[in-house]
């Protein structure tokens, strides 16, 4: 199941524009439909994941910080300022970092069934956004780069770039030219 690319764009632009949707569901919205992440990785964020410096805004997903777009930034700055409080029940100070997506107790993720459920409500369905964004990724990427920034195995990666029928043959020679 997939998304043309012309819905893919539409469904992003919206995660990132209107306005009349949950902050909530923009963000997880769009880490879905640009970095193919799954609900139940995207309720795990904690609000540390993500930095600024003058180069812009990043988000950690495993190990590599990620540049991320403007807007999106600034829509992760809002949540972080203004969280979507579930609870009268807080972390405790010190206790670690806080969830970008905090659950009905403070020191819990957010259930990822609830977001999916709310993203498809909203016509932000997630296993065709996923699909289509692991396919522009796996053109756009080697598989071990997409396996560093996104945190995902590297046989899966591989996988959907077996998918997406191109074997890096010439990444790979144009590399080994180099070293």
């Amino acid at each position: 199941m997939f998304h043309d690319d012309d819905e893919h764009q539409d469904q992003l632009l919206r995660c990132l524009t209107d306005q009349d949707l949950p902050l909530d569901v923009r963000i997880a919205g769009a880490f879905v439909r640009l970095y193919a992440l799954p609900v139940t990785r995207i309720v795990h964020l904690t609000t540390d994941c993500f930095q600024r410096d003058q180069d812009g805004a990043y988000i950690t997903f495993d190990k590599v910080p990620v540049l991320l777009p403007p807007t999106l930034a600034r829509l992760i700055e809002e949540q972080i300022a203004r969280p979507l409080t579930r609870s009268v029940l807080q972390p405790a100070p010190g206790s670690g970092p806080a969830f970008l997506f905090p659950g009905p107790l403070g020191h819990q993720p957010r259930r990822p069934n609830g977001l999916t459920t709310q993203l498809l409500e909203r016509g932000l369905p997630t296993l065709a956004a996923h699909n289509t964004a692991m396919i522009a990724i796996a053109v756009d990427l080697p598989p071990i780069v997409a396996s560093d920034l996104f945190g995902i195995h590297v046989s899966t990666a591989i996988e959907w770039a077996a998918l997406a029928q191109d074997s890096w043959a010439d990444y790979l020679a144009a590399r080994k030219a180099t070293e």
